[in-house]
């Protein structure tokens, strides 16, 4: 082999690096949690179902927030099935603070038996 290919390797192997470093950031970016801060949140409704269960337990959302501090969509990451509904439902209608950008927001929702 000669030089000429050793170089050319060589050339590959760090742009390889340089492009999958690049995707490891945005990435990175795409999974960040703002931690704004809660203007106004919707207490959540206890589940009929739940509440003849006397489950308590918590939801784990994750909150994408626009940056109006409306939410854009709600996904679970955790929690009772009974439960995770009314989480939902009382999340989609929390308000954070105002930011420069859309954010993850990870909020956790406590029911308790009433």
């Amino acid at each position: 082999m000669g030089m000429k290919s050793a170089f050319d390797r060589r050339a590959f192997s760090i742009a390889l690096l340089i492009a999958v470093l690049s995707l490891v950031s945005i990435s990175a970016q795409a999974q960040d949690t703002g931690k704004r801060r809660v203007v106004d949140h919707a207490t959540p409704a206890y589940p009929a179902l739940a509440r003849r269960m006397a489950l308590e337990g918590v939801v784990k959302v994750d909150a994408l927030v626009a940056q109006d501090g409306t939410v854009k969509s709600v996904e679970i990451k955790g929690g009772s099935p009974v439960l995770t509904q009314a989480a939902l439902d009382a999340v989609r209608r929390w308000k954070w603070e105002p930011a420069t950008r859309e954010t993850h927001e990870i909020v956790e929702v406590k029911f308790t038996p009433q």
